[in-house]
């Protein structure tokens, strides 16, 4: 699996940002996909991962490789005399004449037997597949990483814009207070205790920028610090809740992660790998030939010229290879246990992962079907009667309060609501498209970027 797929849309989505980088003097408001396209552009791990698939692809390459041959070339009966005066055939018979040494040209190939290279492949072929497998795990660990800190700073980022909203909602309420007091409209108590809350909104509101900053460094570490990642402000954007088997039974669900997973799929490749790495440990008892065929020029042997063929064998009397062998059984003992923890792991990730989808699934529900609205009804209606007189400033106190708790949850069940979809889908292994419609939901009465 190449990492150059990612590279069009991310070059598009960069292309995006920058643009905005130069519009936007401050607060560059980044999406979801945005943000994963500088993750892949920068983050070690991933590129770590692409270098293992190279490695693996590197050592195919030698496992299919075919000995090469070697050639040899000897020179022999070196002396002080260098034959001379022989009676061979080949020298002149002169006292006085050297018939020169003998010479020797040979090649020799080492002949593997057993099946040993075809192993080898298709052992280098598992472990490709592996890395690749490994590589596609780290997509959808990464990617679902980046997601939780964007939707983080989203989440801290809707809570300042709660805090900012009460903040000003009070500042008003205050103005007029300051004119029924002033007219014995309400007591001085009442009037108190309004701005004593007025300025416990102004410390929410500090304490959510502080929340917002070390959202934004949170999101900016795992990006690798990127420039201007400090002034980056989340989009809302949701997701588009497509149907990845929500409603489906357990069962089918833990089935179609045990077929989809990356990282079992990995596992039971190295298996494989290690069932031929075993059986080729087991094939080198079965020893390789070595053939050897030359040339022989004598002048002071009677045959001038001549050929000779011959063969090597290494004989396993003594060592047979146990140790390899051993060892690549073991080797195989431990990748299939890991196989086997990878699927109860994969198991305890969908029933998780569902239970927390269809709990935060049904919290958002009831949030929508009338429970933020009520809220935003109690305060303004309970607001309208204090300004009549026809409440106490502590139920009007306490309608607002209750409204920013209710609105501030709503925010987190909707963040942990998307949370639970990508990570129902990281533990089915379903790899979800990159493009989303961007969908603001906004709070009534809540103030949105």
């Amino acid at each position: 699996m190449e990492i150059s797929h990612l590279k069009p849309s991310i070059l598009v989505l960069l292309f995006s940002l920058l643009t905005t980088l130069n519009v936007c003097g401050q607060g560059i408001a980044i999406s979801v996909d945005e943000a994963l396209a500088i993750f892949y552009q920068r983050n070690l791990d991933l590129i770590a991962a692409q270098y293992n698939i190279d490695q693996s692809r590197a050592e195919a390459l030698i496992a299919s490789a075919i000995p090469n041959p070697t050639f040899s070339f000897q020179l022999s009966e070196l002396s002080r005399n260098l034959n001379k005066g022989s009676s061979a055939i080949g020298c002149n018979h002169n006292q006085n004449v050297s018939c020169g040494p003998a010479e020797l040209f040979s090649f020799s190939q080492l002949i593997e037997v057993g099946g040993k290279r075809g192993l080898r492949i298709q052992s280098s072929g598992f472990a490709t597949q592996a890395a690749e497998s490994d590589f596609r795990d780290a997509e959808r660990i990464f990617s679902n990483m980046v997601r939780d800190a964007f939707y983080e700073l989203l989440q801290m980022q809707k809570n300042r814009w709660l805090a900012q909203e009460i903040v000003d909602h009070y500042q008003v309420i205050s103005k007029a207070n300051r004119l029924r007091l002033k007219s014995g409209d309400i007591s001085e108590s009442d009037f108190l205790r309004v701005r004593m809350e007025a300025m416990r909104a102004q410390s929410d509101l500090d304490n959510a920028q502080t929340a917002v900053d070390l959202a934004q460094a949170n999101l900016a570490m795992i990006l690798r610090w990127p420039d201007k990642s400090l002034q980056f402000e989340a989009k809302e954007q949701w997701p588009d809740l497509m149907n990845i088997g929500q409603n489906r039974p357990k069962e089918e669900l833990i089935s179609l992660a045990l077929k989809q997973r990356p990282d079992l799929e990995a596992d039971k490749l190295r298996a494989a790998q290690a069932e031929k790495e075993l059986e080729l440990a087991r094939r080198l008892k079965y020893p390789d030939v070595n053939v050897t065929a030359g040339y022989v020029r004598d002048p002071s042997n009677n045959t001038l010229n001549s050929g000779f063929i011959g063969f090597s064998v290494p004989l396993p009397l003594f060592y047979q290879y146990q140790g390899e062998t051993s060892k690549a059984g073991v080797n195989l003992n431990q990748s299939r246990l890991a196989a086997e923890q990878t699927e109860l792991t994969i198991r305890n990730d969908v029933v998780s992962a569902l239970a927390a989808w269809n709990s935060a699934n049904k919290i958002v529900q009831r949030f929508q079907e009338g429970l933020l609205d009520d809220a935003l009804t109690v305060r303004n209606s309970s607001e309208l009667a204090y300004s009549k007189g026809a409440t106490s400033v502590l139920d009007f106190i306490e309608a607002q309060r209750s409204y920013k708790i209710v609105t501030r949850d709503y925010y987190a069940a909707m963040i942990n609501r998307t949370n639970a979809y990508f990570d129902l889908a990281k533990s089915l292994g379903v790899e979800l498209n990159a493009d989303k419609k961007a969908v603001t939901h906004p709070s009534p009465g809540v103030k949105t970027q």
